[in-house]
């Protein structure tokens, strides 16, 4: 696909989920389909009919285990955050008919425990996972997504603490 191509698609309608304990410390994993680190916060795609924030707990239910009860929403962001794949990876993922995806994305506050999480259900995404600081978070994650996770953190900041 040619940048012109690329630059006509849609962006994928997305949610992500700042997950955060009560050390303030943000949840991140490192993706089981990448030979980098490719750290990232819970996120995916919202289906037909389906509302953001019910996508947000769907999503972090999928890739964590972590049940709805054990959250509560905090905040989110105002506006939908896009961001766009590098060139080489479009028509590699979600068949070429996107260009990125636009997140909407919710704070939650995690009331269990680390044994409440659990990466290994099926379809697996994840490798292994921790818990970070807003600093650190930016430093491990990828760059095309560097940007988002900047506007997310400045986003939520004032309840991180």
């Amino acid at each position: 696909m040619t940048p012109e191509q690329i630059s006509r698609l849609p962006y994928r309608p997305c949610v992500g989920v700042m997950l955060v304990n009560a050390a303030g410390e943000i949840f991140v994993a490192q993706r089981i389909d990448s030979d980098i680190p490719a750290w990232q916060m819970p996120q995916g795609g919202i289906d037909k009919g389906e509302a953001p924030d019910a996508a947000a707990l769907r999503e972090l239910f999928e890739e964590t285990g972590v049940r709805p009860d054990l959250v509560t929403v905090v905040a989110e962001t105002p506006d939908w955050i896009p961001y766009d794949l590098p060139h080489h990876i479009v028509p590699k993922i979600w068949k070429g008919r996107f260009r990125g995806q636009e997140q909407k994305w919710f704070l939650m506050r995690f009331h269990g425990s680390d044994a409440d999480i659990d990466i290994t259900a099926d379809p697996r995404e994840f490798s292994e996972w921790r818990w970070l600081s807003a600093d650190q978070v930016l430093a491990g994650i990828v760059p095309f997504k560097r940007d988002t996770y900047a506007r997310v953190i400045d986003t939520f900041l004032p309840y991180l603490s």
